[in-house]
């Protein structure tokens, strides 16, 4: 096994050489039942990520061919970014189940339970993960005037003096993004949709550079692709020491163009459902960029970031204020994978906490409304503090992305009362207010590590305050109190947005520590999700030979 001194070594490396490995394995190693491991490791459930491509012509697939390599070379770098080296660690263990979790969780740390190192000799792992020096303190950080420590696409090393240093992604990483960028170039010349091919042709150039901002508007100019792709350094979530430094993942995907005309017309109510936010006006002084979109996909890759622990099935970007501002944003919902923690996952957790007579409530047109409101509201409040303290983003550090997550579950329910008011979203409230409660057991379990685990328990412990809903003790079972619900949900929007608005970090900082927590009853009915053999979220089987290709 790993020692704790060895592994304070790798990680106090500068980032090192690629690593070949795919990150999900079209195999998986077998775990035998005596493997103290086991009963992590079915916290996941095996999907297959597959989407239909016989409609998709030689040169589109060969697209996708290319794509998912320059993913990959994305899962190296997120290795690098969140451990070290690979390599060393995988070798180090003996156990076949354990190895395969090390694979699962991109290092020795359980994410699904607050990065519990499960490796013997492992220590705590470093909340900067590994782009900052492990023995970093924060006075160290914020005393050394060093230009572009803060910046996403940095990373800080001590040099030989012992000085902080900051390395540019693309100085660091430079074998890496040069073959990332060829796949890319190579992958644009086959491109037969002219917008794809020009982002393409710019993201090549941001991972050999680091200025994404180009791409980025380049990427909210595709309109009728059927191919598409998130690729770089993107969400900040693996940084909980300050939330600077972006990591980087893939996803590569195919457009639903039936769902995602259904979709569209939403993006029309943007602006008036800024104004109707429930704060005052410097609170939504800004303005939701115009060309937001919101779009269904299948997805049939996952790498990097985005397939450690608890898996995506949303997404909303670009991140860079700016760019949101003047153009607005895309909502991607990945609809195959959506289905799939539905299935799997929601409904068996229903089945056990939610009220019988409620159930009826638990739909999945629900659940995929749920999430795509929680997408859409990613793109409204306020970006920029209003007193002068810079982006909410840099105001709030470490506390800005769990509290983010917990605007856009909270906003998106809100937005969701507001729409059917006026007529433009159909069906009955009372799915939307059931499926969100099984949505809060579903992502709790994700646990503090994770951005929306811990929205999830500060949401969870408001509701409960507010009387949203009611616990049966004989039964064990949850029951939505609507009216209640409705007002917790409009005070807690009002709570985060002028959070948010305010710059507040003591403010979110308190939230978080009193609210931010699983109490012992919730806890209990956790365990009882764990007995009933309900897993906690998903694990892909993904790739060429999955997909056919």
């Amino acid at each position: 096994m790993l020692p704790r001194l060895l592994l304070y070594s790798l990680l106090a490396l500068a980032i090192g050489a690629c690593q070949s490995p795919s990150p999900t394995p079209e195999t998986t190693a077998e775990a035998t039942p005596s493997s103290p491991i086991q009963a992590q490791l079915d916290q996941y459930v095996p999907v297959q990520l597959t989407s239909d491509l016989s409609a998709l012509s030689a040169a589109q697939k060969q697209v996708l061919r290319l794509l998912i390599k320059a993913g990959g070379i994305m899962d190296e770098l997120f290795w690098l970014e969140a451990y070290g080296d690979k390599t060393a660690l995988l070798e180090s263990i003996e156990d076949a189940a354990t190895r395969r979790f090390a694979e699962i969780n991109y290092g020795p740390w359980d994410r699904l339970d607050n990065n519990r190192p499960f490796v013997d000799g492992v220590g705590p792992k470093p909340a900067g993960a590994n782009f900052y020096p492990v023995d970093l303190t924060k006075a160290e950080f914020e005393a050394a005037e060093v230009y572009g420590k803060s910046s996403l696409y940095t990373i800080v090393r001590r040099n030989s003096a012992g000085r902080l240093n900051v390395i540019p992604y693309h100085q660091q990483f430079s074998e890496q993004v040069t073959r990332a960028a060829k796949l890319l170039r190579q992958a644009a010349a086959l491109a037969e949709n002219p917008a794809l091919q020009n982002y393409l042709t710019l993201r090549a150039q941001a991972l050999l550079d680091d200025d994404y901002q180009a791409s980025d508007l380049a990427w909210l100019d595709m309109k009728d692709n059927t191919i598409e792709v998130v690729i770089g350094p993107i969400e900040t979530y693996e940084d909980q020491l300050y939330g600077y430094k972006a990591a980087h993942e893939c996803y590569v995907l195919l457009k639903d163009q039936a769902w995602s005309q259904r979709l569209a017309k939403y993006a029309a109510f943007l602006p008036k459902l800024q104004e109707g936010l429930p704060v005052e006006a410097a609170y939504k002084r800004e303005s939701p960029g115009r060309d937001t979109e919101l779009n269904a996909y299948d997805v049939i890759y996952y790498a990097g970031d985005c397939n450690a622990g608890s898996k995506t099935i949303a997404i909303n970007l670009p991140n860079d204020e700016e760019v949101q501002l003047q153009k607005g944003t895309r909502r991607l919902q990945l609809k195959n994978a959506m289905r799939a923690k539905f299935d799997k996952i929601l409904l068996p957790i229903s089945e056990v906490l939610i009220a019988e007579d409620q159930r009826q409530h638990i739909t999945f047109d629900a659940f995929f409304g749920n999430t795509m409101f929680h997408e859409v509201a990613h793109g409204l409040g306020i970006k920029n503090t209003i007193n002068g303290k810079g982006t909410v983003r840099k105001a709030l550090r470490e506390y800005a992305s769990a509290l983010e997550e917990g605007k856009a579950d909270i906003l998106g329910l809100y937005l969701i009362k507001q729409l059917h008011d006026k007529g433009a979203l159909t069906g009955d409230l009372k799915d939307y207010y059931v499926t969100f409660m099984a949505g809060i057991f579903r992502s709790v379990r994700f646990g503090a590590a994770s951005a929306h685990g811990k929205a999830n328990m500060i949401r969870f412990n408001f509701f409960q305050e507010r009387g949203a809903f009611s616990r049966d003790e004989a039964s064990g079972t949850y029951r939505v109190n609507f009216d209640q619900l409705e007002a917790a949900t409009a005070a807690l929007s009002r709570l985060i947005l002028t959070t948010q608005g305010d710059g507040d970090y003591e403010g979110v900082a308190r939230l978080v520590a009193e609210k931010g927590k699983i109490g012992s009853q919730l806890q209990k009915d956790l365990d009882r999700l764990e007995t009933a053999s309900i897993p906690v979220d998903v694990v892909f089987e993904q790739g060429l030979a999955t997909l056919g290709l």
